[in-house]
């Protein structure tokens, strides 16, 4: 597999697991050539801690390098618009972190403008690529549980405000638990069962005002602009019918949730923000869930496969599986929770979105 030359954009929380992964467990598929940051110290951090040849501080500076041909954007959500748009029309492909936008009209005009460019658009999560939700994927599609009818999924905490250095922009537009944890939720059960139809849905904002007790921001109220609590039914194109609730607004020391109920049987999926298990299935003539060994080889920490498989789909002539396809059926889905709340009644989703067959589990890349 050729290396594919990559620049990284925002060097904040998240791209310490991404840089660790790209320069040791993925160094043979991509090579990370420049960081760019707003902020200089963080992208000289950066630069130093994982030996990057370049850094830059502005998006223009890395959006001109030559020699980079794909941007993973790991900027806050109201920047992934920005940011994907500006490497495209650099003649860059894009893939960026959760979500791909922070509502639907962006998230239109990123598809249209990959597709018009002939490049590739995508972004995380792509947990569901690791061997946890694979091995689920594989029992579901070897008849395992029978035909699936059915699915639950819950992500339930208290907010972030207690522990992340910087949290306000969790509850401004583009954050609340929705656009933050559903899409590794949503993107497990459109894998596991298939495109979603239609949603239902209430939301609530429990706590207008937040208190941060994380330094450096202790003792700092945020006024809270999106829904904290959501709730909704789920009606996929196959008839199955899932609910989901995301909350920031629960004491829970069982937060991540998801079961599939088949026509014989059932299986726990793991948590859909990890890539390993343990996964267990219930079938008929059985007491109680059992634990399958899972299959594959990514169960660690593997941020950054999605990008990999991306590299690997330019250069297979295919369309990767975390594809915008992928992503903006997410972002759909989550504008329509949103949206059915407000109107008070059932909301259509977009037509276009196909899931993918498994993966080659035993890859290494």
């Amino acid at each position: 597999m050729k290396r594919m030359k990559i620049g990284i954009v925002g060097c904040g929380n998240i791209s310490g697991i991404y840089l660790t992964n790209f320069t040791q467990k993925f160094r043979r598929a991509v090579e990370v050539v420049a960081v760019c940051d707003l902020i200089p110290e963080r992208a000289l951090k950066a630069q130093e801690t994982y030996k990057i040849p370049k850094a830059y501080f502005t998006d223009e500076e890395v959006m001109a390098d030559e020699e980079i041909e794909l941007i993973v954007n790991l900027t806050t959500p109201d920047q992934h618009c920005l940011v994907n748009t500006m490497a495209l029309n650099a003649g860059k492909h894009a893939y960026c972190e959760k979500p791909l936008a922070i509502n639907r009209e962006d998230g239109e005009k990123q598809v249209a403008l990959a597709k018009e460019k002939g490049l590739m658009l995508g972004g995380a999560p792509d947990t569901f690529l690791g061997a946890g939700i694979q091995t689920c994927i594989k029992l579901i599609e070897d008849g395992w549980i029978g035909e699936v009818v059915a699915a639950n999924a819950s992500m339930r905490n208290h907010g972030h405000e207690s522990w992340h250095p910087d949290p306000g922009f969790y509850y401004k537009v583009g954050g609340g638990p929705m656009f933050d944890m559903g899409p590794y939720y949503l993107t497990a059960l459109i894998n596991l069962i298939g495109p979603v139809k239609s949603v239902t849905a209430c939301t609530n904002i429990t706590f207008p005002q937040r208190k941060i007790t994380s330094e450096p921001l202790n003792g700092t109220m945020i006024d809270v602009e999106v829904p904290t609590h959501i709730a909704g039914v789920m009606r996929f194109e196959n008839g199955a019918i899932a609910t989901l609730t995301t909350s920031f607004d629960c004491y829970d020391d069982r937060w991540a949730t998801v079961e599939v109920f088949g026509s014989r049987g059932s299986l726990l999926i793991p948590d859909p923000n990890e890539f390993g298990g343990p996964v267990k299935i219930l079938r008929p003539g059985i007491s109680k869930y059992e634990e399958v060994p899972i299959m594959g080889t990514y169960w660690d920490n593997s941020r950054g496969l999605g990008v990999v498989e991306m590299c690997e789909a330019l250069q297979e002539g295919r369309m990767p599986r975390c594809s915008y396809e992928q992503t903006f059926h997410v972002l759909d889905l989550m504008c329509a929770f949103h949206e059915a709340s407000d109107c008070g009644h059932e909301v259509e989703l977009r037509k276009g979105y196909q899931s993918r067959k498994t993966l080659e589990l035993g890859k290494v890349y």
